[in-house]
C-alpha cells in the first residue's frame, strides 16, 4: 500500500508501486493499492498508472495499459454466492410492529419491481422471517396431528362423538381468551405464542373431561338422572379441582406483567396466552359447556345408560 499524502511525488509513487507489484516468477497477479485522499491526486494517477510498468524484463518495460484496461468504477467489496448464484443481501430489523406485517409491506412495494426483473433474477425473504415460516408450518401441522390423538382418546373414553366434540369445544373458546389477551397486550401471532396455544389446549381439554366424566358418574353410580339438578350438582361438586387449575396460571402474572424485559421474549407471549385462554375457558367450564350439554350432548349419553332415569 503506497501513501501519497504530502508528498506528491508521483516518481516515488511510481517506484513503490513497481516494487509492490513485482511478482515470483510463476505468479500470475499482484495486487496495490494507493490512497488517494483529492480528486485532483486520482485524475494524476490515472495518467500515471497508464504508463506503469508491469514488469522489468531484459531493460524492458511495457506500459500497463498494454496489457490491462485502468478505468474508473465502483463494486461490491465482496461477491457473495449461493447455489453457484450470486447473492446479495439487504437486511432490516423491525421495531414496534410484528414481523410478519412488515415483510408483507416490503413484499407489496417490492411487488412492481419484482415483476420487471431481468431473468435469473429473484428476491427471496429469508432470516428470521424465513425461519418464522417454517417453524409456523411445522407447529400447525403438529397442531393436527395433536387433535386427531386428542379427539382418539376422547372417543375411547366416552364411546361417542358428540361427547368428544363437547370437550373439544374447549378449544375455541379458549382461543378466544388468549387473542383477546394478545390484542389487549398489542402483541402478534408468533412461534412462541403458538406454543402457548398448544399448551392451552391440555389444560382447557382436561377441564371437559372432569365435568363431563363426572356427569356420567353421577348418572351410572349415585342414581342420579340427566336432569338440571344434577347439572348443577356436577358443577358444584367439580368447582374445586377446576379453579386449582385456573389458579395455577397465577404463577404466570409476574411473566405478563413485564413485557420487555431482558430474558423473557419468549415467555412473555407464551404466559399472555396460556393467562387469557385461562380464564376463557374457566367461564365456559361454569356457564357455557354445562349448557352445551343439556341441548346437544344429553340425549347421546342417555342412550348410551338406558338405564339413566329422567327427571
Amino acid at each position: 500500500m503506497v501513501d501519497p499524502r504530502g508528498a506528491l511525488d508521483w516518481e516515488a509513487v511510481l517506484a513503490a508501486l513497481l516494487d509492490a507489484t513485482r511478482t515470483p516468477m510463476g505468479a500470475e497477479r499482484a495486487r496495490a493499492m494507493v490512497l488517494l485522499p483529492t480528486a485532483r491526486e486520482v485524475t494524476e494517477a490515472y495518467a500515471l498508472v497508464g504508463a506503469l510498468a508491469e514488469a522489468r524484463v531484459k531493460g524492458e518495460a511495457p506500459p500497463l495499459s498494454a496489457v490491462a484496461d485502468v478505468v474508473n468504477g465502483s463494486g461490491p467489496n465482496t461477491i457473495n454466492r449461493e447455489n453457484v448464484r450470486r447473492r446479495m443481501i439487504v437486511q432490516c430489523n423491525t421495531a414496534g410492529r410484528d414481523l410478519a406485517s412488515v415483510v408483507s409491506d416490503i413484499q407489496q412495494r417490492l411487488a412492481p419491481i419484482q415483476a420487471k426483473l431481468p431473468t435469473g433474477y429473484f428476491i427471496v425473504y429469508g432470516g428470521q422471517f424465513e425461519s418464522q415460516q417454517s417453524a409456523t408450518r411445522m407447529i400447525g401441522l403438529l397442531s393436527l396431528l395433536s387433535l386427531a390423538g386428542m379427539f382418539l382418546a376422547l372417543y375411547s373414553l366416552f364411546r361417542s362423538v358428540n361427547l368428544a366434540l363437547q370437550v373439544l369445544s374447549a378449544l375455541p373458546v379458549a382461543a378466544i381468551g388468549a387473542v383477546a389477551a394478545l390484542l389487549l397486550t398489542r402483541q402478534s401471532l408468533t412461534v412462541a405464542s403458538m406454543v402457548g396455544f398448544i399448551s392451552l389446549c391440555g389444560v382447557a381439554s382436561r377441564n371437559g373431561i372432569q365435568l363431563i366424566s363426572h356427569y356420567l358418574h353421577l348418572v351410572r353410580h349415585e342414581g342420579e338422572g340427566f336432569t338440571p339438578q344434577m347439572i348443577e350438582r356436577a358443577g358444584q361438586e367439580r368447582v374445586a379441582p377446576i379453579l386449582m387449575t385456573a389458579f395455577a396460571g397465577i404463577g404466570l402474572v409476574p411473566l405478563v406483567l413485564a413485557p420487555g424485559q431482558p430474558g423473557k421474549e419468549i415467555l412473555y407471549p407464551v404466559a399472555t396466552v396460556v393467562l387469557g385462554g385461562l380464564v376463557s375457558s374457566t367461564l365456559l367450564d361454569f356457564f357455557v359447556r354445562p349448557a352445551l350439554f343439556w341441548v346437544f350432548g344429553r340425549q347421546d349419553a342417555e342412550r348410551q345408560m338406558p338405564e339413566a332415569r329422567t327427571r
